[in-house]
């Protein structure tokens, strides 16, 4: 997915607590918002895991989503030209802090 898309979602969660950014993703209706889901989940497991943080005290301190690799195709057009399909992706990283 292109990381224009996905900025759309990742504006709405920062600076929010986590478990109130939780709540959100669930209810926007993004394809997104399932990818940004699972990334948020996995950021408060590793927190509560490796630093024994608890999810009530979390807060979504930094979320971004930044441009990754572009695949190149192409697709038949008219008169035996060929058209560029660029399939975009993107790396989205959330923070979060107790803090």
């Amino acid at each position: 997915m292109s990381a224009q898309k996905m900025r759309e979602t990742v504006r709405q969660i920062q600076g929010l607590p986590a478990l109130q950014a939780q709540a959100i993703l669930k209810f926007v209706a993004r394809k997104s918002a399932r990818v940004v889901a699972k990334t948020l989940d996995s950021a408060i497991a590793n927190a509560e895991n490796n630093n024994g943080v608890k999810p009530e005290n979390l807060k979504v301190k930094e979320a971004v989503a930044q441009t990754a690799r572009t695949l190149k195709r192409m697709t038949p057009k008219a008169r035996g030209s060929a058209g560029p399909i660029l399939k975009r992706s993107c790396h989205v990283k959330i923070i979060v802090s107790d803090e």
